[in-house]
């Protein structure tokens, strides 16, 4: 129907004429109260929004002479973290001469990867960026009801 007639029984009724798809070939409209679907659909909005989960990168910073319980603490926080449904960005800071030993870096990074692989997964391997090497681990399990 023609929008002159559609506005029309939109009026008898009381009720507003509201434009869906304004884009479309013709034009999709529907004939309801406006402030009544406002508010339906600012409530859909807000039950979405308590769904849905943010993800946190969380840092953990190993250093390159890192001794076992240190490790063990650091990759105890971590877990953590990936249980709670976080990321965990892995860094290393070179110092120094330490920057002629990556490879040791490379060594401690894999280590710590291989001691919670089974709470998350490589998202990015090591890769030194001057004076830091990074990597990123994202979460396997669900996270917890928050």
């Amino acid at each position: 129907m023609s929008a002159a007639q559609a506005l029309k029984l939109a009026e008898s009724k009381n009720l507003d004429l509201v434009k869906f798809a304004p884009q479309a070939k013709p034009p999709v409209c529907k004939i309801v109260d406006y402030g009544k679907y406002r508010f339906e659909q600012a409530k859909r909005e807000k039950e979405n929004k308590k769904n849905q989960r943010i993800v946190e990168i969380k840092e953990i910073r190993l250093s390159l002479n890192i001794d076992t319980h240190d490790f063990n603490t650091k990759a105890g926080h971590a877990k953590r973290f990936l249980e709670e449904g976080n990321k965990v960005k892995v860094s290393i800071r070179f110092r120094g001469r330490e920057m002629a030993h990556p490879e040791i870096g490379l060594k401690s990074m894999e280590k710590f990867a291989q001691a919670l692989e089974e709470f998350g997964t490589v998202e990015k391997p090591a890769k030194l960026e001057g004076r830091q090497m990074l990597m990123f681990l994202a979460s396997k399990a669900k996270p917890a009801n928050s």
